[in-house]
């Protein structure tokens, strides 16, 4: 049986998780579960600028460290697309 990956958030998106509304902040917890497989890449597309892949919840966008060793995601960023892709271009 193949390991399945640990998700870890980082305390920005517990945060952000916590500032949702109940219905909202579930459905995000239930899409981020879906990363729980043997093969989270399936889900995931590699973010343009850095080593980040993201990954779409409906209009949500979660950017993810990937630590290959530990079969663990962690997640960095979680929120808006329309916030997303404007921090992106800030930078």
């Amino acid at each position: 049986m193949n390991q399945i990956w640990e998700i870890l958030l980082s305390p920005d998106v517990q945060d952000f998780l916590d500032k949702q509304d109940k219905q909202i902040a579930d459905r995000l917890r239930k899409g981020l579960e879906k990363l729980k497989t043997d093969n989270p890449f399936h889900y995931l597309e590699h973010f343009e600028d850095n080593n980040h892949y993201k990954f779409r919840i409906g209009e949500y966008r979660a950017l993810i460290d990937i630590d290959f060793e530990n079969k663990t995601l962690k997640v960095h960023v979680l929120d808006h697309r329309k916030v997303i892709y404007k921090r992106k271009h800030e930078h």
